[in-house]
């Protein structure tokens, strides 16, 4: 867990220090952008296993650069916001977010949530012998490779965010397991129902049509009335 280096875009230089000093006694290695259009070259440049990202930023929203930073690399995204309103936290997750944090906050919940997600990833890659090649099959065509974290279908790479990758793998790994929505935001998202489950409906509609080249033979079964299931 250590060693991981994180980029904070934050434009509240006192919010940006405090959360890179307190990371960095953590053991992580920090570098902090105080607006949107340098968060994004930071993320090409110092190549961060995480983002904590302000939504009110000077430039451009942070919306915005959730929805450019999940397009370009499959990077775990907190999203930090001084509005409290259900509907900014729904959006940013289904946006690609992992995680969602209210200002004012405890630097120690931000600090808990970031090896919440560190911790999730590592019991996902530690679950799979690293020296064998293990490969998930899903129907004739859908292949994961849980070590390497990619899917292919036919042979070919599928482009994967963080969620719709963590989503899918959850599922198979419960192959024939039916699961609610609110379950799912649980396991997944790691987080309690937030009064709103249409986060998990748009993963999967995203996942199938990426993963499906037959709508009518998806392999996400929707168990109506509860949630999904892969066969």
């Amino acid at each position: 867990m250590l060693n991981k280096k994180i980029l904070i875009i934050e434009d509240e230089k006192s919010i940006a220090d405090l959360l890179s000093y307190s990371l960095d006694k953590e053991g992580y290695s920090t570098q902090i952008a105080h607006n949107g259009q340098d968060g994004m070259r930071l993320v090409g440049e110092f190549k961060p296993d995480m983002v904590v990202l302000d939504l009110m930023l000077p430039d451009m929203s942070g919306f915005d650069v959730c929805k450019e930073i999940v397009r370009i690399q499959a990077i775990p995204i907190i999203m930090l916001t001084a509005k409290s309103d259900i509907v900014d936290k729904i959006l940013g997750i289904e946006l690609g977010a992992d995680d969602y944090i209210t200002k004012p906050f405890d630097v120690r919940e931000v600090i808990t949530r970031i090896k919440s997600i560190f911790r999730r990833i590592e019991l996902t890659q530690n679950s799979i012998d690293m020296d064998d090649e293990e490969e998930i099959k899903l129907g004739n065509n859908i292949s994961i490779f849980p070590n390497r974290r990619e899917v292919y279908r036919d042979g070919t790479l599928i482009d994967l965010t963080n969620k719709e990758y963590e989503l899918l793998y959850f599922l198979a790994s419960n192959r024939g397991i039916a699961f609610s929505r609110a379950q799912l935001l649980d396991r997944v998202w790691d987080f309690e129902y937030i009064g709103d489950t249409r986060t998990v409906d748009i993963h999967v509609q995203r996942l199938r049509k990426k993963l499906d080249q037959d709508s009518s033979t998806s392999v996400i079964d929707t168990i109506y009335g509860l949630g999904y299931k892969i066969r």
